[in-house]
C-alpha cells in the first residue's frame, strides 16, 4: 500500500535549546564555527518567547557561523512547498554577509554551494538590503534586489516552491518580492536534497554582527510504499 501526505514542521525555538557542533536532537540544528582566536556565541534565548542568536566575536579575523542540519540533507527540493525563517540582524557591517534559506552541503564560500535558494545581505553593497538568489548548478541567479531590508525588526522570509521548480518565488512578510525575475531551478538532478541553512560571515575586522531567529518552518510532501 502506498502512503502520501503533506507535513508542516515549525520550530519556534521556545525550549531550552543547546547549540553546538553536535546535532541538537529535536530538529538536528548544528553549528559550524570557523573562528580561530575569537569565541563567537550561538545560543537559545528567552527573547520574544524564544529565539536563537548567533553573534560574531570582536576579534579581527575571518569568521563563519552556520546554523544547518550538519549536512544531513533530508528535504528533496521538488517536494518542498515552502520554507521560511522569521529573522532579524544587528551590527552588520561592510565586510559581513548573511544568508537565510535552504542549501546543499556546507561550503566555506557560499558561491560553491550549487544547490541553494536563499535571502541574502551583502554588506559590501548594503548592510540591510535584502537580495535573493537561486542556483541549480545550471541556472544561477545572484543578487536580485527585493526592494526590502532586514535590520532590527523581525521579518518573515519565505521561499515558495509550490508553483514548481521553474518558478520559485520569494516573500517578505507576505508580500512577493523580486517578482519581475523568474527563478528557475528546474535543472536540478532528480532527488537532490537540501537542508535549512542560515549563515553569517565576516571577512575581517572586529565587527560583532548578529543573526537572531524566532521561527523556522517548512511544508513538504512525502510518500512511501
Amino acid at each position: 500500500m502506498a502512503w502520501a501526505g503533506t507535513t508542516t514542521k515549525i520550530d519556534n525555538f521556545d525550549y531550552p535549546i543547546e547549540l553546538s557542533t553536535t546535532p541538537q536532537t529535536t530538529f538536528g540544528w548544528t553549528i559550524k564555527d570557523t573562528s580561530a582566536a575569537g569565541a563567537p556565541t550561538y545560543l537559545g534565548t528567552a527573547d520574544d518567547g524564544g529565539s536563537v542568536k548567533m553573534t560574531m566575536a570582536a576579534n579581527d579575523e575571518a569568521e563563519i557561523l552556520t546554523l544547518y542540519n550538519n549536512d544531513v540533507l533530508n528535504f528533496d527540493v521538488a517536494k518542498i512547498k515552502n520554507v521560511w525563517w522569521v529573522a532579524k540582524v544587528a551590527a552588520v557591517d561592510a565586510v559581513t554577509d548573511c544568508f537565510f534559506g535552504v542549501a546543499a552541503a556546507y561550503a566555506a564560500d557560499p558561491d560553491d554551494i550549487v544547490t541553494n535558494a536563499w535571502f541574502k545581505i551583502d554588506g559590501s553593497v548594503s548592510t540591510s538590503a535584502l537580495v535573493v538568489e537561486t542556483d541549480d548548478a545550471t541556472n544561477d541567479l545572484d543578487d536580485t534586489a527585493t526592494g526590502t531590508t532586514l535590520a532590527a525588526v523581525y521579518k518573515r522570509l519565505l521561499i515558495d516552491f509550490s508553483q514548481g521548480l521553474s518558478d520559485v518565488r520569494f516573500y517578505v512578510d507576505g508580500a512577493r518580492v523580486a517578482s519581475a525575475t523568474t527563478f528557475d531551478m528546474s535543472d536540478l538532478t532528480s532527488g537532490l536534497n537540501v537542508q535549512p541553512y542560515v549563515q553569517i560571515m565576516k571577512a575581517s575586522g572586529t565587527g560583532v554582527g548578529a543573526v537572531q531567529l524566532a521561527q523556522f518552518g517548512i511544508t513538504y510532501t512525502w510518500s512511501y510504499g
